[in-house]
């Protein structure tokens, strides 16, 4: 799959920040590669770009419209398809991180064909994976987990990758997630496999490597979450982590999408291990990362503070302090490959 660049950010009228989460990692990540973005009225995400029309975005060189939005299900709004379709008549492709296929639409399908222009969907699998075997093979992995879905396990992924890369470490990340597959260029969307093969796909994900090289597997959901802990438990069976980061968000109280209370990072640690050891015996939780965005700096600083004192871990916000002291664990845990 080869998603032609630079992009236009589809936003649609989503009702909040996190909706748009696609959009904002491919910004934060690769903003290189984006021009601009297109809201609808009621739209209340803003990833700080450029408002555009389809037509501006044409003249400024657009050569995709990414829908960068997640929500509940993966689905595109009917509403939403003649945005879409105006963009292919100008002579865009169109990528989605959604779970139904573009072509699905009758209008965008036509539209597609009448101007001869790609439909992507990252989101679908395009090849066939076999079932998890579960047998230890080479090279060092790190997954990051979460107390709850959307609480920074991509981000950790992608800054310990540059961290690792730049003190001349091998890692890579491995990207499970649409909006990953858009920074990356390469993945698998974890939640649109089938499930007896989740475990398998992460095993083809993050294959037999060097000794010393690290694969970062973006994590999914949460072990404690109703609706997503089996995509969850899968990819931590696939993954066969030897290293694994929690993600929390110390803001919330209850899990996105369900009224189930937040588990405790003590207790997403102590489940990680307990899941984790039936592929890899070895796992061990080797940080935190903390996403304090809705903290202010003294009030941020002292809970990473106190949480790192608490679980005797290095404890950092990725984005607010950097991880270098999740880099500098795992060099001394592993000493003989780091």
């Amino acid at each position: 799959m080869e998603i032609q660049k630079p992009y236009l950010l589809f936003l649609g009228d989503v009702p909040d920040q996190l909706a748009a989460k696609t959009a904002h990692g491919i910004v934060d990540w690769r903003p290189e590669w984006c021009v601009g973005q297109l809201r609808l009225p009621g739209c209340k995400a803003d990833c700080g770009l450029t408002d555009l029309d389809i037509a501006q975005a044409k003249a400024k060189g657009v050569k995709t419209l990414i829908v960068g939005v997640a929500n509940a299900g993966g689905v595109l709004p009917e509403h939403w398809v003649g945005k879409l379709v105006e963009a292919l008549d100008a002579g865009m492709d169109v990528a989605t991180g959604l779970h139904r296929r573009l072509s699905s639409f009758p209008a965008i399908a036509e539209a597609a064909r009448r101007n001869g222009r790609a439909l992507h969907d990252v989101r679908i699998p395009d090849m066939e994976f076999a079932t998890g075997k579960g047998t230890r093979r080479q090279g060092l992995r790190l997954l990051t987990v979460g107390t709850d879905c959307s609480v920074g396990k991509k981000y950790t992924a992608l800054a310990l990758e540059k961290e690792m890369r730049a003190r001349g470490l091998q890692a890579d990340f491995r990207a499970t997630g649409q909006t990953g597959i858009f920074i990356s260029g390469r993945g698998v969307a974890i939640d649109a496999v089938v499930s007896d093969f989740v475990a398998g796909a992460a095993e083809w994900l993050s294959p037999e490597n060097a000794v010393d090289h690290w694969d970062l597997v973006e994590g999914q959901g949460s072990l404690f979450h109703p609706s997503f802990a089996g995509v969850t438990l899968g990819l931590l069976h696939g993954a066969q982590p030897d290293a694994f980061v929690v993600c929390h968000e110390p803001t919330r109280t209850k899990m996105r999408g369900v009224q189930h209370a937040l588990p405790s990072i003590q207790a997403v640690i102590e489940r990680t291990v307990l899941e984790g050891q039936l592929t890899n015996p070895g796992i061990r939780c080797t940080g935190l990362a903390i996403n304090t965005e809705h903290l202010a700096e003294p009030e941020a600083l002292g809970l990473l503070e106190r949480l790192g004192r608490e679980h005797g871990l290095p404890c950092v916000d990725p984005i607010r302090t950097g991880v270098g002291p999740l880099v500098d664990e795992l060099v001394r845990r592993f000493p003989a490959r780091g």
